[in-house]
């Protein structure tokens, strides 16, 4: 018999889904409680079991879609070198399909203009989320050593590159210029990552797909 704690644990899981998938597509505005309930298929009133305001949901489903991207993203620990690491991920984010899947993307890119116009309480919890996505990055899971500053800053504009290119890629209407944009951000990832190396020039790196 599935307990009342297992009943709401699972309505809550439904809210945030519904709430994180519609984060990712419409952004802030889209954590409004009324069609977040609808998707999740849950009356209007369940929603006080779980939070005491649409502010409260949007940063729950924000929190709740990077748990979900970011070990997407990273996928499975592996032994990389440092610059092998950047064009890993890089190739990955900076990928047509992850352009084009909103639903299911990096919810630090589609929230970064919303969450610059935010109140406080959202603004912290962007920049809580961002900071773990960095250490991410910077440390593979299974290594507990304290970031090497030098890397953080690779990562930071490593991020920078990676939000700022998808968005920029998904702000063109011209499909031709939006792949420009994501192969540009992706050979600048190279060429951070492997400075002693010859610039990659007009040489493709290749798009391996969804984020």
């Amino acid at each position: 018999m599935t307990s009342r704690s297992d009943l709401k644990e699972a309505s809550l899981r439904r809210i945030l889904t519904a709430g994180a998938s519609r984060l990712r597509t419409e952004g802030l505005s889209g954590a409004a409680i009324a069609p977040v309930m609808q998707d999740a298929g849950l009356t209007h009133g369940a929603f006080y079991a779980h939070f005491n305001n649409k502010d409260e949901l949007a940063a729950a489903a924000f929190r709740f879609a990077l748990l979900d991207n970011r070990p997407r993203w990273m996928g499975q620990a592996r032994q990389e070198s440092w610059p092998s690491r950047l064009l890993r991920l890089g190739k990955r984010y900076l990928a047509t399909a992850h352009r084009d899947d909103l639903a299911d993307s990096c919810a630090l890119a589609a929230l970064a203009s919303d969450a610059a116009r935010s109140n406080p309480g959202f603004k912290k919890v962007y920049e809580e989320e961002l900071r773990k996505s960095l250490c991410a990055i910077c440390i593979p899971p299974d290594e507990g050593s304290p970031i090497d500053p030098a890397r953080l800053d690779d990562a930071i504009a490593f991020m920078a590159l990676c939000v700022g290119g998808i968005s920029l890629a998904r702000a063109v209407d011209d499909p031709v210029f939006s792949g420009q944009i994501l192969t540009v951000c992706r050979q600048a990832i190279q060429r951070m990552a492997t400075p002693d190396h010859e610039s990659p020039g007009n040489v493709e790196v290749p798009d391996h797909g969804k984020n």
